[in-house]
């Protein structure tokens, strides 16, 4: 059973109280909370959660962290909580998605550790291979603009699409410039996508979702994103200003450990790689 906290309405002040004097600490980011007050963190369960769940249960107490978690089933929430201050971090995120969002959403998150990559995977409960594929078939994609472009360049890579030059930074459908098998793509919440499983021939889902649906993506996957010159790694974030907030600084040294490492290896068995 997993140990995440509830987060109380007085926690939650705490935390929002702790972002507000943060903003009146030096230009240096020291914000004023106690090394230990709660450091509450934003997290989608698998393997996020997992991964802060084992640091809280096996790792914080000898480092003197009060760690709490806060899980989610979204990828907006998370950072909407650590900007507001309702929490203190997240663990959710890889900076491609951390960026577009401060961007579309005026907000002001930063990485402040590299932990994890997460292959992204395509999935069918019709298809045991990637050219079994009908033609006409319907793909679901991740909706959000980071992990659908992302999604699109992992199934040109395979080679069933082709995007139009210079479109693959930011591609959607509509950049399609070759699709032989004339598939056709169903925009989906990135959370929905191994739901989606049963109504469309295939659909690209991101590693943390393909594992909370019980599929393995090492070995379900019809095809699976290669993690060499990745950039799509897996980051702790705070809001800017927090980066020098020693629980900040414990969190991010205990994420990025030997014990941590062995942890994601064993469990996830290549699902999840580690990016340290």
């Amino acid at each position: 059973m997993r140990n995440t906290t509830k987060i109380t309405a007085a926690v939650l002040v705490t935390g929002a109280l702790t972002l507000g004097l943060s903003a009146c600490g030096s230009d240096k980011g020291d914000t004023k909370a106690k090394a230990s007050d709660p450091l509450v963190v934003a997290a989608t369960p698998v393997p996020h959660a997992e991964v802060l769940n084992y640091i809280k249960d096996n790792l914080a107490k000898k480092e003197g962290l009060n760690l709490e978690v806060k899980e989610f089933t979204d990828y907006v929430q998370p950072n909407n909580a650590t900007e507001d201050g309702s929490v203190d971090a997240n663990y959710f995120q890889t900076v491609p998605y951390l960026e577009d969002f401060n961007k579309k959403n005026g907000t002001h998150l930063k990485s402040v550790a590299v932990v994890h990559l997460e292959p992204l995977g395509l999935y069918s409960e019709k298809f045991k291979k990637l050219d079994d594929l009908k033609k006409g078939g319907t793909i679901a994609l991740p909706n959000d603009a980071d992990n659908e472009s992302r999604a699109l360049r992992f199934l040109a890579s395979t080679g069933i699409i082709g995007l139009k030059k210079g479109a693959e930074a930011t591609a959607t459908p509509q950049d399609i410039a070759k699709n032989p098998k004339d598939l056709q793509f169903k925009e989906v919440e990135a959370a929905q996508t191994p739901r989606s499983l049963q109504d469309v021939d295939g659909a690209v889902i991101n590693g943390n979702y393909a594992i909370g649906a019980d599929l393995n993506p090492a070995k379900d996957a019809l095809a699976l994103e290669s993690t060499k010159g990745n950039a799509y790694n897996n980051v702790l974030a705070v809001k800017a200003g927090n980066e020098n907030d020693p629980r900040v600084k414990k969190l991010a040294k205990l994420l990025t450990s030997p014990e941590v490492k062995k942890f994601i290896e064993d469990k996830y068995k290549g699902s999840v790689l580690p990016s340290f």
